[in-house]
């Protein structure tokens, strides 16, 4: 059986589609990378990984087509972590300066705990990793959707900056 844990929001978006092929004659990939990037790549100075919802909200972002010098890639497997399927995705951006765990949880819930550590282990020398998301809070949404739309949008923009 398929489990699917999904936001409606994705069951009918057009960039969350996969075309039949890639069900059938592919295999499954942890690690994606930028279906967007517009840039070239030794330009990418900032690499974001992301997992999930949000990873759409960047890449629809009206400000992304502005952003020639960021990346983002998506971990669509957290936990055994790819360690491999990262370190290929960081060496195809050779100036790379910074890597973005980006989620749409608070600091202190999500995957953060967990990404960020295996991140620096893997880390190329020189090159920081850090992370976005939205401030420790007790609970994971703002409470109304006016405060999460605000939230949201500050931290895709943070990401894009």
């Amino acid at each position: 059986p398929l489990v699917l844990m999904t936001p409606k929001s994705l069951l009918r978006l057009p960039q969350a589609t996969s075309p039949l092929a890639d069900l059938s004659e592919h295999r499954f990939r942890p690690v994606l990378d930028d279906p967007t990037l517009q840039g070239d790549r030794p330009a990418v100075h900032r690499l974001v990984l992301c997992s999930g919802k949000v990873f759409y909200d960047v890449i629809l972002a009206k400000h992304r087509p502005l952003a020639g010098h960021v990346a983002i890639g998506r971990i669509e497997l957290l936990y055994p972590f790819p360690e491999n399927e990262v370190r290929d995705l960081v060496g195809r951006y050779p100036s790379l300066r910074e890597i973005v765990w980006l989620q749409e949880e608070p600091s202190n819930m999500g995957a953060r705990k967990w990404v960020v550590p295996q991140l620096e282990a893997l880390a190329p020398q020189g090159v920081d990793v850090r992370h976005v998301s939205r401030p420790e809070h007790s609970s994971p949404a703002e409470g109304y959707p006016a405060a999460h739309r605000r939230e949201q949008e500050r931290i895709v923009a943070e990401v894009l900056q």
